[in-house]
């Protein structure tokens, strides 16, 4: 079949690196796979399948482009937007919706007909809210947030969920967007789960790759956008009082970096807490430590747990909304702590007497790219 995975940027971010790993698996299973990314920079992901065909779309110049693209967007930004606060998307979508069914037309007029269109992530397809295919899947990588008054939500789930065929990456966040289109009453052409692909053997050809920069001691590891959600806070408390004799590693950047470096040094750990920044290839950093750890208020999936399980590394995780759950199933449910400072402190004293865990296969098997292809070629079921 011929694919095509459409996502926002390619800028390194979790969403941006399954949607690459997406394109990747279709690929990797014999279908001709495009990927279309609807800004030309920045480009820090690209496909490691030499047979994706990769095109951009920049969504912006699009519009300026257009002939009535410039009102509008002026418009939005200068009147629309200060009276309705956070609805850029609705005017501008409208019409950069019409362009990219332009765009894609253009495509299928070279390469042929697409057969699947997945577009990934809320940011990605809510500024196309207009566009409609039934070939497409949109999938929805996290929970359904309230952020706004339940009015303007409403609207928004009216333009971007009605009637289309939904895929969401967690039986959690599907939960979510269960009970939020009750309240909304909006109907999904279709909606299940679909899961997030992940590609072993890239991983472990990524995780063999010299990093100078690694401890030298044993070290348990999170990876994580230094940001409210991911729980940085909570887990510095717990590790400070689980009394482990492992280092703490933290990749990853973020606002809130020299808040938590300040907080580690009040609890008296900032000699065992290394925060080591935004890292392009994280994998060496996974191979290498005893655990990974996630203590995130709440996550899609967490694909990062996937990725530790393909370098061979053990985790644990407190127990938060969305789809962790996914992931703990079985055997590894043992692993989930509740989501206090001591839930979490007791949890790591406990496991890290336990090491070294070996990891099973049978544990990344929901996540292989033949099962995640499939279900995306499978012809959605109507209805909730």
């Amino acid at each position: 079949m011929r694919t095509l995975v459409v996502i926002h940027s390619l800028k390194m971010g979790g969403m941006e690196r399954v949607a690459v790993n997406l394109a990747d698996a279709f690929a990797e299973e014999g279908h001709e796979s495009h990927l279309l990314s609807c800004r030309n920079r920045p480009n820090d992901l690209a496909p490691s399948n030499p047979s994706v065909t990769l095109h951009y779309f920049d969504q912006f110049q699009a519009l300026m482009k257009s002939i009535i693209g410039i009102p509008v967007f002026l418009l939005s930004r200068l009147l629309l937007g200060v009276v309705l606060p956070r609805s850029h998307f609705i005017w501008v979508g409208w019409l950069s919706g019409w362009l990219l069914k332009r765009k894609i037309r253009a495509m299928e007029k070279q390469h042929g007909r697409f057969d699947r269109i997945v577009f990934r992530g809320l940011g990605t397809f809510k500024y196309f809210w207009s566009f409609r295919d039934e070939r497409s899947v949109y999938v929805l990588e996290n929970v359904i947030h309230y952020d706004r008054p339940l009015w303007q939500k409403k609207l928004e789930w009216k333009l971007v969920f009605h009637r289309r065929h939904l895929a969401c990456v967690s039986s959690g966040v599907m939960d979510s967007a269960g009970e939020a289109f009750a309240k909304g009453n909006i109907q999904p052409a279709s909606l299940r789960v679909i899961t997030n692909p992940c590609p072993i053997s890239q991983i472990e050809t990524l995780a063999s790759a010299p990093e100078p920069d690694l401890p030298s001691e044993p070290y348990i590891l999170n990876v994580a956008r230094l940001v409210p959600q991911k729980g940085h806070e909570l887990l510095l408390e717990a590790f400070a009082r689980s009394g482990i004799k492992h280092k703490l590693v933290i990749v990853g950047e973020g606002h809130l970096r020299s808040q938590l470096e300040d907080k580690a040094n009040e609890l008296g750990i900032g000699d065992r807490v290394v925060f080591a920044g935004k890292r392009k290839n994280p994998y060496p950093w996974m191979k290498h430590a005893d655990l990974f750890v996630l203590a995130s208020e709440y996550e899609g999936l967490g694909i990062v747990l996937t990725e530790a399980l393909a370098c061979g590394t053990p985790i644990m995780a407190v127990d938060s909304r969305g789809g962790v759950r996914d992931v703990f199933r079985g055997e590894l449910e043992t692993y989930l702590t509740p989501r206090t400072t001591e839930g979490l402190a007791q949890g790591l004293s406990t496991v890290t007497k336990t090491l070294p865990i070996a990891v099973q296969p049978e544990w990344l098997a929901p996540f292989r790219s033949d099962v995640v292809v499939s279900a995306f070629l499978d012809a959605p079921r109507p209805g909730l």
